[in-house]
């Protein structure tokens, strides 16, 4: 089995520095992990690495969807798993950086993802959740998925949407889904680190730093650019 790395943990914790230092001193490339570096445009607000920062590493997955697409895991796992497949056929180690733990997960493991979206389903629950509200909607997923309601807040809305699309179109709750998916074995062997601070306080002085600077570099007008293209207010993005 290929063995890769995973810097996961939460934000302004220093991933993507560590990552880039790994990378030189062990002949990497960066596959992202952020599932919102994914989208092109959004430089600013998801903290994308600037052309200085990566030192000349490669990195992969960022900037690869359209900012009006909806992205999803098992997309991720696909491109990412050839991305990784393709960085261990040139003999180098791919090293995947990030904090969205649902795409690390799904390229680690492969799993299957075997319940394609419906369009016009997802269409009329995201019209359900307009009209009862996160609540009302969560308290029904209760009903028949009492393990993942347990799980989510009022206003998950997709990962509401998207467990009761699953039970609707299988009849069967998707955290059984999940822990079938579980029995996969592994598609790669990974080391991973989490990092995060001791104190919490500092970690939420490094976020609001972070804000701070995102600011200044003009992240009001990133997003206003953003809406000015079509980008739905609704969307993934």
């Amino acid at each position: 089995m290929s063995r890769v790395v995973v810097i996961a943990g939460a934000t302004a914790t220093g991933k993507t520095r560590l990552g880039i230092e790994l990378a030189r001193r062990l002949g990497g490339e960066i596959i992202s992990a952020d599932s919102m570096q994914l989208y092109r445009g959004m430089d600013i607000g998801t903290a994308k690495p600037t052309r200085d920062e990566m030192r000349g590493i490669t990195h992969h997955m960022i900037s690869v969807a359209s900012p009006a697409e909806n992205y999803s895991a098992a997309r991720y796992a696909r491109e990412a798993g050839a991305a990784a497949d393709d960085i261990l056929a040139r003999e180098k180690l791919p090293i995947i950086v990030g904090g969205t733990g649902l795409y690390i997960d799904a390229l680690i493991y492969g799993r299957a993802f075997t319940v394609p979206g419906d369009a016009a389903l997802r269409s009329e629950l995201d019209a359900e959740y307009d009209a009862l509200g996160g609540a009302a909607m969560l308290l029904r997923l209760r009903g028949f998925d009492p393990i993942t309601a347990l799980r989510l807040s009022p206003s998950d809305r997709r990962r509401i949407i998207r467990a009761t699309e699953v039970y609707r179109l299988t009849g069967e709750p998707i955290s059984a889904h999940d822990a079938k998916s579980r029995l996969t074995p592994p598609r790669f062997d990974a080391v991973r680190f989490s990092l995060n601070y001791r104190e919490r306080g500092v970690l939420y002085a490094r976020i609001d730093a972070r804000v701070d600077e995102m600011l200044s570099r003009g992240l009001v007008g990133e997003v206003k650019s953003l809406l000015r293209s079509g980008v739905s207010r609704s969307g993934t993005a």
